[in-house]
């Protein structure tokens, strides 16, 4: 079984019909998308359009839940005055470009998913979240200490945790404890379609195998791929610096971050 993981699209067109060139091009069984399919660019009803032609099964990000819900809420995570400024243009122009349709696809979208597969030795829990499974704007960064990484996905009873929000992709293996036949976990983070903050400009997901002969006890039977590829990024660039939202955006994406 392969899994196609991506997230954090953040109404960037280029960047998600540059995507699904790339995932057309692998031998996918399934897609689902991690939330942000909003906020930072001017395409917010061409994404969820897009989604929604192809029957991805979304989860909401914070910024779907808190437009969807016409919140300022999400403002308060801002760390300045001038990012609280930028981030309520941002929301702002979604605002004023979201049809009533798309906004009520986007109140539909439900928190988590969970995928569940037989092993030959167990049963293998997936959960898909945005920011964290204890909340949608949660930061799990890749220097999240271990044993709170496993506490965490112990409370969400989840052998693979996946999720996106910080925009940087990692992979942690993590054994549940120190005895020889423990088994083991990962925690994904499947990086950004259309806004990545890794220094690296090129749209990143995740492509994740199960195979039949998968173990818990086997930490290389469950095998990750990050996914890299480009897109028109001045186009996109182009597209925010012709609008209201600052120029900053832009550069984030012809800079990476």
């Amino acid at each position: 079984m392969k899994i196609a993981l991506f997230s954090d699209i953040h109404a960037n067109l280029p960047a998600l019909n540059a995507f699904f060139k790339s995932v057309d091009r692998q031998d996918i069984d399934a897609i689902y998308c991690l939330g942000d399919l909003v906020g930072y660019n001017i395409w917010p009803n061409e994404i969820i359009e897009a989604i929604k032609k192809r029957n991805i099964p979304t989860i909401a990000g914070n910024h779907d839940y808190y437009i969807s819900r016409m919140s300022t809420e999400n403002l308060e995570s801002y760390k300045s005055d001038i990012s609280i400024n930028k981030g309520g243009l941002s929301k702002g122009l979604t605002n004023e470009l979201l049809t009533k349709v798309n906004r009520a696809y986007l109140l539909t979208l439900p928190m988590k998913i969970s995928l569940e597969f037989e092993l030959k030795d167990s049963n293998l829990n997936i959960l898909l979240v945005h920011g964290s499974p204890n909340r949608i704007d949660e930061y799990l960064f890749e220097e999240k200490e271990d044993d709170s990484m496993l506490n965490i996905m112990n409370d969400a009873n989840t052998d693979i945790l996946c999720f996106g929000h910080t925009h940087k992709p990692f992979h942690k293996i993590l054994k549940t404890d120190k005895t020889n036949n423990a088994p083991y976990k990962h925690a994904i983070n499947i990086g950004s379609v259309g806004k990545p903050k890794d220094h690296n400009t090129e749209g990143c997901y995740v492509s994740l195998t199960i195979n039949e002969n998968a173990s818990v006890f086997d930490k290389n039977s469950i095998q990750v791929e990050f996914i890299r590829f480009k897109y028109d990024i001045e186009k996109a660039a182009a597209a925010i610096e012709n609008s209201i939202l600052p120029n900053d955006f832009a550069e984030n994406l012809r800079n990476g971050y």
